[in-house]
This record gives C-alpha cells, structure tokens and sequence, in this order.
C-alpha cells in the first residue's frame, strides 16, 4: 500500500458533499479563524457545553461537511516568536489519532494559518505531519496486511494553489526512508536494504548501482570494510555499497554528491556499547534511508538543471574475533593514514571512503557541493535536542550553504541548526606519532566530548582527501538528535530527517 496521497480539492469543491471524502480535519489555532460557516458554527455550539473545544483535538458532528463529522486540531498559540510551522504538524498527529479511531478512511484537510511567512506552507506541513502519524512499520504491514493497520488512503488538500506532485513525492521519499530505517536488522541487513532500494528505483529514471563483492570492497572501500570485518563470517551480514544517479534532461547548474551512513545495526565493536545502550541500534543507518528517501523524490518530481549521484555505504558492526580494535591504522581509500580511536566511532569511517569515491566522481565538476548525512553521534542530540545539526566547511560557510538549509527545513517544519567548524575540532584529530596521519576519533563517548558533533566532520575532510580542494563547498548533516520521534531510538517513528530540508533547498521551486 503507498502513502496517503494528496489530492487537490478546490476551496469551491469543498462544499460539494459527495461520498468521495468521509470526514474534514481542520487545523488553527482557533474555530473563529475557520473559513467554513458550517465547521465554525458546529465548534461554536460543541464550545458551549465542552471546554476542550481549543485546548485539544475533538470529532464533533456536523452534517453538511463530508462524511457528516469533523475532526478540530488545535495549533495553541501562535504569535510568539518562538513559534514555527511545526505547530501544525503536531496538530495534524492529534488528528491522526482521532481519524483512525473514527474509521476515516477519506478525510479533507482543512488549514487556517497567519498571513506571515513562516507560516506559508502549513497546510503542507499539516499533510506531512498526518502521513507521518499515520505510517506503520513494514513488518507490521507484511504481517497483518496494510490495508487493515493503515486505513486512511488519500487526504484532499482543501486550497487553491497547493502543488500536489511536489507533496505527493516528498512523502513517497519520506516513506521509503522511514521504510528502511524502521525496519529490523535482520530484515535489513546491507544485502536486504540493497535489494529494496534496488526493488524502489526500478523504471524510476534512477541509475542503481550494487557493489557486493567482499573482496573488491575491501580494496576499494578499507575503512568501511574494517567496520565490516567481524560481519564478514555471515553472508547474510556483508557489506554493500549502492549508488544512486539522478541525470537531469538539459544543462546542469548544480550538482549533488551524497554521502549515507547505512550501518544497519550497530553493537560498538570492540568497543561494545553495555548498560542498554545497544538496543534502537537497527536504526543507525537512518542516514543511508533519508538519502535514498531524498533520491525517491527526485525520481518522482526529474527536476531540471540538478544532477544527484548518492552513494550508501551499508555494514553491520559486529563483535567477535574478527573486529577491528582501537590503535589500528588503517589507510582509507583517499590513501590516508587512520588511527582507530574508537571502535564504536564506526560510522565515520564508513562516510570516509564513500565521499572519497564521490570525490573521484566529482573531479572536473566544478558545480559540485558534497553533503554527508549520519546519525553520527549522541553528541549532537545531547547539544541540539531535536534538530538536525550542520557543519560546514570553509567552502560552504562561504556560500551560505548551512543557513540557506536552516532556511528551508524552516519552512518546511524540518528544522535544523548550524554548528560553526573550528581549529580545536582540527587540534582534536591531530596525528599524534608520525604512523599515522589522522586519528578517527578520542575514546570517550561523543556526547561527553567537548565538540563532540563538530570534530568528526574535521575528520571527514581530512581522511576523505575532501581537504586537498579547499574551494568544493561540504557540509556534514548529523541527524542522530532528529531521526526519530522523542529521540527514541528503539521504538520512535522514524522522520527522515534532513530529507525535507534538503529537497526545499535544491527541488522547491
């Protein structure tokens, strides 16, 4: 079963009551701003007996809307400054709930927002924030058939001007992020993801590309082979690298070079996670899902004038005789020296190599900008809370790359901060004997590090060869604090986070 799709309904359609809809939502910040006099009145009226009526998503009967009933989301306040267009998407999840219950299968989405700018999009974000609500995990929709776990099929998008294709494909690439983020580490297992995305991206204008061979891995990719290494004993486990290339019809003016970090389940290594901390670790190669998600909606809207190549470096970081350990050196495919620092430090290793190759790639390109995107460590949840954090590079900082994202996950209700690139980060990696030339990380946990979310990305420049081409614009995109809901890494829904923020910078037109 696909997403709920978007359907537009002309604001003049909205009073047409015909059987194809059973229900309206209608998200504001208070009943008087609805634009429907039968909605307004049907609150008005339920106001009077019932007190919620404001202060928390309700279903009241109204017989002149569609389906007879209408389901009332609240935002709270909005005229603080502090305020976003997150609001409404926390209402359309209240709705969700109410929706479900309700047997709602058809709903019309209603939205009524102040005329500020912020606050453009809400009805959008509302939509988005429903189909985030409403997903259920693939297994559970393999085991008890979709239909009867996720009921609600399509929503009509109640306004004149909503560009339906442009939400339609965010939230068929959000799904298959979600999809392969969620999902048990087991069932995807780097050959198991492969397959899907290969499965996702058939006829879809998408060049897959799957690197399977262990023994061609480790010669092109011995960083990420090493995180690797203890998982080699189990097929089933092996590593595999997937390309992703979006080529546009006519001339190009920007190119996207892509890093995932897909580590599809994540013990720590030699340096073993302990006291609880392993569990939710399936969820580790949310990175390597929201690109592939971000490559899912570019296949849908084939914009012009941007060309994509992604790449997923997939691995399980196994325990056992085989692990890599700390004090290795390790030289990564940019030929550089690496001191393991860190076992549990794994998923910088594996963006290493793969921005080498996408740097390989991106020779003689010069609209390229690079990007890597990570649940990378427990530093940036611990620094940021929920919001995706962005370091920049010299390059980048020129160009204004991380506010421009900042600007669009604003809008967009996918928000992020930036996190400035400093020496001590560079101090930090610092080789320390001439055996090796960078060192991947200290030996302490990131999220007790001082800069323990901005140091990796001085190693990314550096163990990527990314440093010796000062002027290609990178910025790193660590989600660890944004990719699943209430930071629940073990059981919170998947966000697919950064894929939003990243398609209204580069596909929003």
């Amino acid at each position: 079963m696909s997403h709920p799709i978007a359907v537009q309904v002309n604001i003049e359609q909205f009073h047409q009551n015909t059987s194809d809809w059973d229900g309206v939502i209608y998200i504001g910040q208070h009943f008087e701003h609805c634009p429907f006099p039968a909605i307004k009145t049907t609150l008005a009226e339920l106001a009077e007996v019932d007190q919620r009526v404001n202060q928390q998503a309700l279903l009241a009967v109204c017989p002149t809307v569609a389906g007879g009933r209408v389901i009332f989301a609240p935002t709270g306040k909005l005229d603080r400054y502090y305020d976003d267009v997150r609001r409404f998407s926390d209402a359309a999840a209240k709705a969700a709930d109410i929706a479900k219950g309700a047997g709602i299968t058809k709903p019309l989405l209603v939205v009524s927002a102040p005329e500020q700018a912020k606050f453009a999009n809400a009805i959008e974000v509302a939509y988005l924030g429903l189909c985030q609500a409403l997903w259920q995990p693939l297994e559970a929709r393999e085991a008890m058939t979709a239909e009867n776990i996720e009921s609600i099929v399509r929503v009509g998008i109640v306004a004149n001007d909503t560009h339906i294709d442009w939400l339609n494909a965010l939230e068929e690439g959000k799904r298959l992020a979600r999809d392969l983020c969620g999902t048990n580490p087991e069932r995807m297992a780097p050959p198991k993801f492969a397959e899907y995305c290969q499965h996702a991206f058939t006829d879809a204008g998408i060049t897959v590309t799957v690197q399977s061979s262990q023994t061609q891995l480790q010669q092109d990719y011995p960083l990420l082979m090493a995180v690797s290494r203890a998982a080699l004993p189990v097929a089933r486990h092996h590593a595999r690298v997937v390309t992703l290339t979006y080529e546009p019809e006519g001339e190009v003016a920007c190119s996207l070079y892509v890093a995932g970090k897909g580590v599809t389940f994540d013990t720590g290594g030699a340096d073993l996670k302990t006291g609880g901390h392993m569990a939710g670790m399936s969820r580790d190669k949310g990175g390597a899902a929201s690109v592939a998600g971000l490559m899912k909606t570019i296949a849908r809207l084939k914009p012009k004038g941007i060309r994509v190549v992604a790449e997923l470096g997939l691995v399980r970081n196994s325990i056992g005789s085989e692990a890599f350990v700390p004090d290795e050196i390790i030289t990564g495919r940019a030929g550089v020296r690496v001191r393991i620092g860190n076992t549990d430090a794994e998923g910088r290793l594996v963006l290493a190599d793969v921005l080498a190759h996408l740097r390989e790639l991106a020779q003689n390109d010069d609209k390229a900008e690079f990007f890597s995107v990570a649940t990378l460590t427990g530093h940036a949840a611990r620094a940021l809370g929920p919001y995706t954090a962005l370091v920049e590079n010299g390059a980048a900082f020129d160009v204004l790359s991380g506010k421009a994202l900042v600007e669009a996950g604003d809008m967009w209700g996918d928000a992020a901060e930036v996190s400035r690139s400093r020496r001590e980060d560079f101090d930090l990696i610092a080789p320390r004997t001439l055996a090796d030339e960078v060192l991947s990380s200290n030996n302490a946990p990131s999220a007790v590090t001082a800069r323990g979310h901005q140091f990796p990305m001085a190693f990314l420049l550096q163990a990527s060869g990314l440093d010796t081409q000062p002027d290609l614009p990178y910025t790193h995109v660590d989600i660890a604090g944004s990719g699943v809901e209430a930071g629940d890494w073990q059981h919170g829904t998947p966000t697919a986070a950064a894929l939003t923020m990243l398609a209204g910078r580069y596909l929003w037109v």
